[in-house]
C-alpha cells in the first residue's frame, strides 16, 4: 500500500470513529432528555392541578374541624386536587359529567339495590336534597346496577325518595374508575366536590347526611366554595 493510502485510510478510520462518537453522544442526550421529560411533565401536570384547586384549600380548612359525628369519617384532604372525571345518564338518560355541574357543590354518592346499607343511607340523602338543595347545591346519587334496572326506581320508591333526581351508570364504568384512582372500595362510597370541580371530601359507608353535623360542615363547603 503507498503512503498516500495508508494516509487516506488512516482518515477514513478515524472519521468512522469520529463518527461512532457522535452517535453514541447523541443517543446518550436523547436518552437523558426522554428520562428528564419523563421526570418533569408529570411534576408539571401535578403544579397545574395543584394550582387548579389551590383556591379550594380554603374550603377544606372551613369544613375539616366540622367532620364530627354522623360525618367523622369524612376524609378532608388537605390539599384538595382536581375531581377524577366520571361520565353517567341524568334524568332522561341525558348524558353529564361533572362538569355540568360546575359552580355547584356537590355530594356524589355511589349505590346499588343489592346494598344494604345504602337502603339506610338513601332517606337521609334524600331529605339533605329537600333541605339544601338547589343552585349552589345537589346530592347526585349514581346507581351502579347492571342487571335487573327496572329494580332501580322500585327500590327509590320503597325507601321514599321524592327529591333526589335520577343519575345511572348501568355498566358501573364509574365505579371502576374511582377504584382504579383509590377512591372507592365498596358501596355506599360518597365524594363532596366543590364550585371549582376540586375533590373536598370522601367517604366510604354509610352517614346520616341530613344529620346537624352533616348539614353544619355541607352549609360551609357550599358557602366557602362558592366560585
Amino acid at each position: 500500500m503507498t503512503e498516500n493510502g495508508k494516509q487516506k485510510t488512516t482518515r477514513n478510520s478515524s472519521a468512522g470513529r469520529g463518527m461512532r462518537v457522535i452517535v453514541i453522544a447523541v443517543a446518550i442526550f436523547l436518552a437523558i432528555a426522554g428520562v428528564l421529560y419523563a421526570i418533569v411533565q408529570p411534576a408539571n401536570k401535578q403544579n397545574a392541578a395543584n394550582s387548579a384547586c389551590a383556591a379550594s384549600t380554603t374550603v377544606a380548612q372551613a369544613i375539616r374541624p366540622l367532620a364530627t359525628g354522623d360525618v367523622a369519617s369524612l376524609n378532608v384532604p388537605r390539599q384538595p386536587k382536581p375531581a377524577t372525571p366520571l361520565a353517567f345518564d341524568g334524568p332522561g338518560g341525558k348524558r353529564l359529567t361533572l362538569a355540568d355541574f360546575a359552580g355547584k357543590t356537590i355530594l356524589v354518592n355511589l349505590w346499588a339495590t343489592w346494598c344494604a346499607p345504602c337502603r339506610a343511607e338513601m332517606p337521609a340523602l334524600d331529605r339533605l336534597q329537600a333541605r339544601l338543595g338547589g343552585a349552589s347545591f345537589e346530592v347526585v346519587a349514581i346507581s351502579i346496577d347492571t342487571a335487573r334496572l327496572e329494580r332501580r326506581q322500585m327500590f327509590l320508591g320503597s325507601v321514599g325518595v321524592k327529591s333526589l333526581a335520577f343519575y345511572s351508570d348501568d355498566k358501573a364504568n364509574i365505579f371502576q374508575v374511582l377504584k382504579q384512582a383509590g377512591k372507592v372500595v365498596g358501596l355506599p362510597t360518597t365524594i363532596l366536590i366543590d364550585g371549582r370541580g376540586c375533590e373536598i371530601g370522601v367517604m366510604a359507608g354509610p352517614a346520616e347526611w341530613d344529620s346537624p353535623a352533616a348539614v353544619k360542615l355541607l352549609e360551609t363547603a357550599i358557602s366557602s366554595g362558592k366560585t
